[in-house]
C-alpha cells in the first residue's frame, strides 16, 4: 500500500509525518468499520485474532485496509463463542479469555478488545506497554489515559473539534478493553458510538487497584528488560490481574 502501515504514524519515527488528530478518527472509524464486516458481513464471522497497527495498511488517500489474515478463523455467524486449542495473536494485543477461559468464552470480542488497544495508541501515539515511561502510572497505558481524561486533562496543540474526537475515541476504547467479553461492546456498537455522542464518563480499566498495578508493572518491566516476554509471563499476568484482590 502507498502509505504502508499505521504503525509507521503513532509510533515515532525518523522521517515519518505525523497524522493530524482528525485524520487518526476518520482511520479508526474506517478500522472499526471493516471489523465490522469481517463480523458481520459475510456468510461466515470472520474473528481476525491480530488487529494491531502493523496489520492496518493506509492507501493514497490514508484509507485503512485490514491485512495478514494469517491468524484469521471462520465460523458460523450464530457461533456466540468458538473453540481454540491454542491463544493466537500479539502481546500486547491478545484479550485476556485467550488465556483465561473463567474470564468468558473466546468469540468476536477478542477482536474488539484488539481494536480497543489499537485506539489507545492512537491517542497516545506509543506502544501500549512502554518499559521506558517516565512514571510507574503510564506503564499500564489504559489506566493512564483513563486517568488523563477522568482528571479533565486537555489535549495538547488541539481545535476544540479534534478534541472532542480524540475524546471519543479514548472512551470508545476503554469500553473495548474491558476485562470480560461480556462487558465490551459488539463492533456495531463501536461504530455507532464513533459516528455519534458517546456516555460522558469512561469505564475503568479493569486494572486500578494500585498494589496490582505495582505487582504487573514490575513484571513488565523485568520483561522488557531482559528481552523475555513469553507467553508463559503473559498468562500469569492475566491470571493475577484478575485474582488480585488488593
Amino acid at each position: 500500500m502507498p502509505n504502508g502501515s499505521l504503525e509507521r504514524y503513532i509510533f515515532s519515527r525518523q522521517g515519518s509525518v505525523p497524522l493530524s488528530n482528525e485524520k487518526l478518527y476518520e482511520i479508526s472509524l474506517g478500522v472499526a468499520r471493516g471489523i465490522q464486516y469481517l463480523h458481520q458481513g459475510c456468510d461466515m464471522q470472520i474473528l481476525h485474532f491480530d488487529i494491531k497497527p502493523h496489520n492496518i495498511l493506509l492507501d493514497e488517500k490514508f484509507i485503512p485496509k485490514i491485512s495478514n489474515f494469517g491468524l484469521a478463523k471462520l465460523y458460523p455467524t450464530n457461533n456466540n463463542t468458538v473453540p481454540l486449542t491454542a491463544a493466537r495473536g500479539t502481546i500486547g494485543y491478545m484479550a485476556p479469555e485467550l488465556f483465561y477461559k473463567n474470564i468468558g468464552g473466546v468469540s468476536y470480542k477478542a477482536d474488539v478488545y484488539s481494536y480497543g488497544m489499537l485506539l489507545m495508541e492512537m491517542v497516545g501515539r506509543r506502544k501500549n506497554l512502554n518499559a521506558m515511561a517516565n512514571h510507574s502510572s503510564q506503564l499500564y497505558f489504559p489506566s493512564w489515559v483513563y486517568d488523563q481524561v477522568n482528571e479533565g486533562k486537555d489535549i495538547e496543540d488541539a481545535t476544540e473539534h479534534e478534541k472532542k474526537t480524540t475524546t471519543k475515541m479514548i472512551i470508545v476504547g476503554l469500553w473495548c478493553i474491558q476485562l470480560k467479553p461480556v462487558d465490551r461492546p459488539s463492533m456495531h456498537k463501536v461504530v455507532e458510538m464513533l459516528e455519534s455522542d458517546v456516555p460522558a464518563n469512561a469505564p475503568k480499566p479493569f486494572l486500578t487497584h494500585t498494589k496490582c498495578k505495582k505487582m504487573i508493572i514490575e513484571l513488565i518491566m523485568q520483561s522488557y528488560l531482559i528481552h523475555q516476554m513469553t507467553w508463559t509471563l503473559h498468562i500469569s499476568l492475566v491470571v493475577n490481574m484478575y485474582k488480585c484482590r488488593c
